[in-house]
């Protein structure tokens, strides 16, 4: 009678054991993933202070915000775009890392309601109350050994906060080797600049807008389509009442790449021109 150790070596036995081997090598994968991470959430704590001590001392703190943004997309659409931009930038650059998104902003007023507050979902706080947030964010990075804390936003809105708090802490911390730039470039290129594309490829300002319409809706949709509902796009009756300014029957992703590759190439340069400026 056969030894039963034989049977461990039978070919019934083989494909168990590679799928126990394939499994490890994905554990194994998954790690050295999350260790290459460019997104500080992704790090236990060990791994970001090595990565520090390494040369990872600049940080970008993307910031979103939760609004209205029309029928066809999400209300989070700020907050993807300002995350996965912020990995590619931080990709580009190179000893660079991402802070989670903020995505609680100032949006109007709640009772009674302003801007956006009108439509259910946006979420609104205080202006002193983000501005304390940007700041403690950038407090904490400081303590923990950055050098340069950069702040980005997908959100018109809050610009002159990002360069308030930027300069506020910039002033404190002028004996130190720590600044804050607020990224005007970022926002420059994904508003203004990327309709300057659109109109050369024959899009009006109509139908560009400036909230929900061709150019906001086709960046969405080269980032992440799922946050898009494209068969909500195509209604003649969208406008103000719907939250959209702006017409979004043109978008495509491919009108969105242009726009992708404005923002991520022009932060990069500004974030290096900047960082020779120090």
């Amino acid at each position: 009678m056969p030894h039963r150790r034989a049977a461990a070596n039978s070919p019934y036995h083989r494909p168990m054991l590679r799928v126990i081997l394939a499994a490890f090598i994905a554990t194994c994968s998954m790690h050295v993933a999350a260790q290459s991470s460019v997104f500080l959430e992704d790090l236990t704590w060990t791994e970001l202070r090595d990565q520090v001590k390494a040369g990872a001392t600049t940080i970008i703190v993307p910031i979103g915000g939760t609004e209205q943004n029309g029928p066809a997309m999400t209300l989070g659409k700020h907050n993807v775009r300002a995350r996965w931009f912020a990995g590619r930038i931080a990709a580009g650059l190179g000893h660079t890392l991402v802070a989670p998104v903020i995505a609680y902003v100032p949006e109007g007023a709640v009772n009674p309601p302003t801007a956006h507050m009108k439509f259910p979902g946006t979420i609104t706080i205080p202006d002193a109350a983000f501005d304390a947030t940007l700041e403690y964010a950038a407090r904490s990075f400081r303590q923990h050994g950055f050098r340069d804390v950069i702040f980005i936003g997908d959100h018109g809105g809050y610009q002159k906060n990002m360069a308030r708090v930027a300069a506020r802490l910039n002033r404190e911390w002028a004996s130190t080797p720590v600044r804050v730039i607020a990224l005007e470039d970022y926002y420059k290129a994904l508003d203004s600049d990327f309709a300057q594309i659109l109109k050369k490829r024959g899009l009006s300002d109509k139908e560009i807008g400036t909230h929900a319409g061709t150019a906001d809706t086709s960046l969405s949709m080269a980032v992440d389509a799922q946050i898009v509902r494209t068969e909500r796009l195509h209604s003649s009756t969208l406008g103000a009442s719907d939250g959209v300014y702006g017409d979004p029957r043109p978008s495509n992703a491919q009108l969105g790449q242009l726009g992708v590759d404005l923002i991520v190439g022009r932060s990069i340069d500004a974030i290096r021109h900047a960082l020779t400026q120090r």
